[in-house]
C-alpha cells in the first residue's frame, strides 16, 4: 500500500523558469531554483504559469493571457508566502482543505458504531462558543498547516503533509500528497491520503478563488458577470440555515435559480429575485451549494479525463478566458463569494488603480468533492470512511482547461 502513495523525499530538484508568457508562448524572464523573495514557488506550461506556497499547499497565483494579449493573474490569494499564516480572516485561498473538507454536522459522525467527536469552528452560541459544526477539518485544518516540499520540477510541483492520530480530534494517522501539474494552458492536479492505522473519514478539494477578469474589470467588481455552466448537475444537497446538510437530495428544476445544467447563464442572472434570499444559508444572497453530477448517464469516475463535457465550465466575456473543469469526483460546490466584503486587498498583480479590494460577489470557488457531509448519511452509499485495509487509497484528480474564445459554446 505504501508503495503506491510514497513519492521520494530525494527527489531531484529541477531548475524552473517563472517565466512571463507571451501570446507566442515565449517567456520574458527567469528565475533561480526555489522560492522567489516573496517565498513563492513558481512553475510554468506553455502560455500558462502559477505560483505556490506551502501553506495549505496553496495555488498563489495563476497566469494566463486574455484575448486582447494582456496578463491575468485570475485567482485569488496573497503578495507574500508569511501572510497566509497571518490572515485572521483565513478565507482558505487556494488550499487544500482535510481531512475532510466542507462541514461536519454536529462535529461528530460514527464508524464502525463507535461516535468519534471532532474539534468545532463554526456557528458558534452561547451554549457551544467554539461552534457547532466543524469546516475545512476544524481549526487545525490541512489549509490551516505548512505541507512539505517534496519535489520540485520545471511544471510540476509535490506537497506532503502528515496528519497525526487524533489531531482534532480524527481517528487515524494520515499521509497525504498533493501534485500540481501545468501544461499547455493545463492545471492538473491530483491529490491522495492514507489512513496508516485506523478508519477515519478523508475527502478533500481545491479551495481556489477564481475571477477570470483578474479583478480588472473596469465594469463591475464582481464576477457576476461570468458564465457558469454544471451539465451534469441536475441535483444539489440539501442544507439547513447554516449549510449544514439536512440528508435531502434537491432537483434542481429547469429554469430556477440553481439550474445551470440546461444552459450557461451568468451567476448574476438570479440575483435580484426574491427566491434567492436564504440560497445560502439565513439572510445570505448568493450560492454556496454543493451540485451533485449525476445528469447525462456519463460515468465520471470511469475515463473521467477524456468525458467530452466538463463538469464546470466558466467564462467571461470581458477577459475572453475559460475554464473547463474535468475532475473524478461525484460533486462540486459553488461558491460566489459572498461573505467577501471589500476588506481584503487585492495582490499587486491584480485590480485596477481605483479597486484595489476583493467585493462582495467579486470571486467564484470551485470545490471538486464527493457529497459533503456523506459520512453522517450512510443511506447515500458514498465511500468517504478510508483505512489501511482498503485495498485503494483515498484518490482526488482533476484538470483544469483554459481557452480563449469570444463566445461560450451551448
Amino acid at each position: 500500500m505504501y508503495s503506491i502513495l510514497m513519492i521520494t523525499a530525494a527527489a531531484v530538484f529541477a531548475l524552473c523558469r517563472a517565466s512571463h508568457y507571451m501570446p507566442n508562448g515565449d517567456s520574458s524572464h527567469e528565475c533561480s531554483l526555489g522560492p522567489d523573495s516573496n517565498g513563492k514557488y513558481t512553475i510554468q506550461g506553455p502560455n500558462i504559469r502559477a505560483s505556490f506556497v506551502p501553506y495549505g499547499a496553496s495555488i498563489s497565483n495563476l497566469y494566463i493571457n486574455d484575448t486582447h494579449g494582456i496578463e491575468r493573474d485570475i485567482v485569488a490569494g496573497w503578495d507574500n508566502a508569511s501572510y497566509y499564516s497571518i490572515d485572521r480572516q483565513h478565507p482558505h485561498f487556494g488550499g487544500v482543505p482535510g481531512r475532510y473538507a466542507n462541514r461536519i454536522k454536529n462535529s461528530s459522525f460514527v464508524i464502525d458504531g463507535k461516535k468519534w467527536s471532532v474539534q468545532p469552528n463554526e456557528n458558534p452560541t452561547v451554549d457551544h462558543p467554539d461552534g457547532v459544526d466543524t469546516l475545512h477539518g476544524g481549526p487545525n485544518g490541512w489549509d490551516w498547516r505548512n505541507w512539505t516540499l517534496v519535489s520540485l520540477s520545471e511544471n510540476s510541483i509535490t506537497f506532503t503533509l502528515t496528519d497525526s492520530d487524533g489531531n482534532g480530534g480524527f481517528p487515524g494517522k494520515v499521509i497525504s500528497y498533493v501534485t500540481y501539474t501545468l501544461g499547455n494552458m493545463t492545471w492538473d492536479f491530483k491529490m491522495t491520503a492514507l489512513s496508516t492505522t485506523n478508519k477515519t473519514p478523508i475527502m478533500l478539494s481545491s479551495h481556489t478563488y477564481w475571477n477570470l477578469d483578474g479583478f480588472a474589470n473596469n465594469e463591475t467588481t464582481t464576477a457576476l458577470n461570468h458564465t457558469l455552466w454544471l451539465p451534469y448537475a441536475g441535483q444539489r444537497v440539501g442544507t439547513d440555515t447554516i449549510l449544514v446538510p439536512t440528508g435531502d437530495i434537491i432537483v434542481n428544476k429547469q429554469g430556477d435559480a440553481n439550474d445551470f445544467w440546461s444552459t450557461p447563464k451568468q451567476m448574476g442572472a438570479d440575483m435580484a429575485s426574491p427566491i434567492m434570499l436564504g440560497n445560502c444559508g439565513y439572510g445570505c444572497t448568493g450560492y454556496d451549494t454543493c451540485f451533485i453530477n449525476n445528469l447525462r448517464n456519463l460515468s465520471l469516475t470511469e475515463n473521467w479525463s477524456s468525458n467530452l463535457l466538463p463538469v464546470a465550465q466558466i467564462q467571461s466575456s470581458w477577459s475572453g478566458i475559460q475554464l473547463d473543469v474535468f475532475t473524478n469526483q461525484d460533486a462540486i460546490q459553488i461558491y460566489s463569494c459572498n461573505g467577501q466584503n471589500g476588506s481584503v486587498t487585492l495582490k499587486s498583480t491584480q485590480g485596477t488603480p481605483d479597486e484595489r479590494f476583493i467585493q462582495q460577489y467579486g470571486c467564484i470557488v470551485l470545490e471538486p468533492q464527493d457529497w459533503i457531509d456523506g459520512i453522517n448519511h450512510p443511506n447515500w452509499g458514498r465511500k468517504q470512511i478510508w483505512g489501511p485495509e482498503d485495498d485503494d487509497i483515498y484518490t482526488l484528480e482533476a484538470s483544469y482547461r483554459f481557452s480563449l474564445i469570444s463566445k461560450m459554446a451551448t
